[in-house]
């Protein structure tokens, strides 16, 4: 019988596993992670009321061009059922309003005036950190209307989101 012995530099196997795992890194960043990427990853840049509503029109939405109210909100520090369901939506459309817990926010609420098959009104909400959009909705305060993301329906029923779980009366108005 026969034993081979090898000396190994621990030092060139360090030296190896990481040039493996630098190609590993490079190839999933110039790669992306397949189908894992959000349905839009824009970074809007609305640094005034005419960025906002350029932003809303750049999904086909005609707004009333005041915003209906604006005001600070904080997002939650701790995840809750309410707030999984609403990120979850901000997901689908490539925000996470989780990288923001515990910041406050500026939210901006514009009334639509083009929501398909619309009866009741129906409003975009914006929410603004730094100058850029982190998420937001547009909500049909009808009795069976949705909170869906920002995309336009081609129909009336047309990609439904969830229920709407926001009052039915038009938001106050607050300071712009």
């Amino acid at each position: 019988m026969m034993i081979m012995t090898a000396k190994v530099d621990k030092k060139k196997i360090a030296i190896i596993l990481a040039g493996i795992l630098v190609l590993i890194v490079g190839l999933v960043l110039l790669f992306g992670g397949g189908d894992s990427e959000p349905a839009s990853t824009t970074v809007a840049a609305v640094a005034n009321n005419d960025d906002r509503v350029k932003f809303l029109s750049s999904f086909g939405w005609e707004v009333t061009t005041s915003p209906k109210e604006s005001s600070q909100v904080k997002i939650p520090e701790k995840s809750s059922e309410v707030f999984d369901r609403y990120n979850s939506l901000q997901k689908s459309q490539g925000y996470d309003l989780s990288a923001y817990a515990g910041q406050t926010v500026m939210r901006y609420v514009y009334q639509v005036n083009n929501y398909p098959g619309a009866t009741e009104p129906v409003y975009a909400t914006l929410l603004i950190s730094k100058n850029q959009v982190i998420g937001g909705d547009v909500t049909d305060t009808a009795a069976k209307g949705v909170i869906r993301g920002f995309k336009m329906p081609k129909s009336p029923t047309q990609d439904v989101t969830q229920p709407s779980t926001q009052p039915t009366t038009e938001p106050t108005t607050g300071t712009t």
